[in-house]
């Protein structure tokens, strides 16, 4: 018998007792059965986001919310800036130019995280720019931006709203929206949510909102003021995904029962426990300088195939893990701790990963990463 674990940053495992939630029978969203249901789902959202403003849902994964930024606050012909970092940096750059939005890049390589001053030295050069776009934590390079320190920068420019990729980040590490001063934080329901794909959540600032009112971006499911007016009735513009509302709020109402605190404390002892692994283990990270607590990324050690790992992984140890994307395919591997993991989900992949390694013919000492992890998970 081979039982199998997931361990990428997206899908993540989902909680029996959600999973549980979307057996029931279907119900009737035109309900006030329903409207008690996601009045329930608006109030954890606003806890884990952090704030006093809306928090939208949308049937969609997680693009679908960042492309809904877009259209909702720009103009053909407006000004963007765009952190590209990552596959998911590069996102925010490919949505803007398809909808003819001028777009000015500020180019990271991947694994480094971006320097706040360049935000604010592209700002400075050019005050026509409307929105910052950027990633919090770049789920493919496994970086975690300084989002705070930008967003103090972009506040002093009170045209331009800073709009945040939180997709691996919010649940895994604080995103205090409010606090931090962010206009728009966008997520999906497949990471730290503890769900099946096929949600985005959107909050918008006040400063966000007035954007919204000469926005002349072609738009019509992803309408933010209709479903704004709409949500205030606890209802949706569109049929919603009943099912998947329901579970969220199973899956808030465990993370709330948790505490947020606890569970972003989870995920950095993870992250520590499985970054000390890799190093134990004489493998390097793709970013060691600014480590995202949502995942590891790890570069492929010299004569290993990151297909061959992964496949051994997966068939034989019934382990999947994440690869590349893009230019960095089959030179890294992607450990996720994201959302419904604790300790022996990160034992597993570290002793996984020791196996799979020797059996490819990598000097490995049986045990050695495990050991380091250990050290660190004991203290969960």
């Amino acid at each position: 018998m081979k039982k199998n674990h997931l361990l990428t940053p997206g899908p993540t495992p989902v909680p029996a007792e959600v999973l549980l939630c979307m057996a029931n029978p279907i119900i009737h969203h035109r309900t006030p059965e329903y409207e008690e249901i996601f009045a329930q789902v608006k109030k954890g959202l606003a806890a884990l986001f952090q704030t006093r403003q809306d928090v939208l849902v949308l049937s969609s994964s997680g693009t679908g919310a960042m492309e809904a930024a877009v259209i909702n606050l720009l103009s053909a012909g407006d000004t963007a800036l765009v952190v590209n970092a990552g596959k998911f940096g590069k996102r925010w750059a490919d949505i803007c130019r398809a909808f003819k939005v001028n777009t000015e890049i500020i180019e990271v390589a991947w694994g480094q995280a971006v320097h706040p001053q360049a935000v604010a030295d592209a700002l400075k050069a050019n005050p026509q720019i409307k929105a910052v776009f950027t990633t919090h934590s770049e789920t493919s390079t496994g970086v975690l931006h300084d989002i705070k320190t930008i967003a103090a920068i972009v506040a002093g420019y009170p045209e331009t709203v800073l709009v945040v990729d939180a997709i691996t980040a919010l649940g895994a590490t604080a995103v205090p929206m409010d606090d931090w001063g962010l206009d728009v934080v966008v997520t999906g329901s497949q990471k730290a949510l503890m769900m099946p794909p096929g949600l985005a959540c959107i909050a918008l600032s006040q400063k966000a909102w007035k954007l919204t009112e000469t926005s002349q971006l072609p738009k019509y499911y992803f309408d933010l003021k209709k479903e704004k007016k709409s949500q205030a009735k606890n209802q949706t513009a569109y049929t919603p995904a009943i099912s998947l509302i329901i579970a969220l709020r199973k899956s808030l109402s465990m993370i709330e029962q948790e505490g947020l605190s606890k569970v972003h404390r989870r995920h950095q002892l993870l992250a520590e426990a499985t970054r000390s692994a890799v190093a134990a283990l004489g493998l390097e990270l793709l970013a060691p300088e600014s480590p995202s607590p949502a995942l590891t990324a790890v570069k492929s050690p010299p004569g290993v195939e990151v297909s061959a790992l992964r496949g051994l992984l997966s068939k034989k140890y019934g382990v999947t893990i994440a690869g590349g994307q893009d230019h960095l395919k089959g030179k890294i591997f992607r450990i996720a701790h994201l959302g419904y993991m604790s300790t022996f989900d990160t034992i597993i992949a570290v002793s996984a990963l020791e196996m799979a390694l020797k059996e490819l013919g990598h000097p490995v000492q049986l045990g050695t990463g495990v050991k380091a992890a250990q050290k660190i998970l004991i203290n969960l």
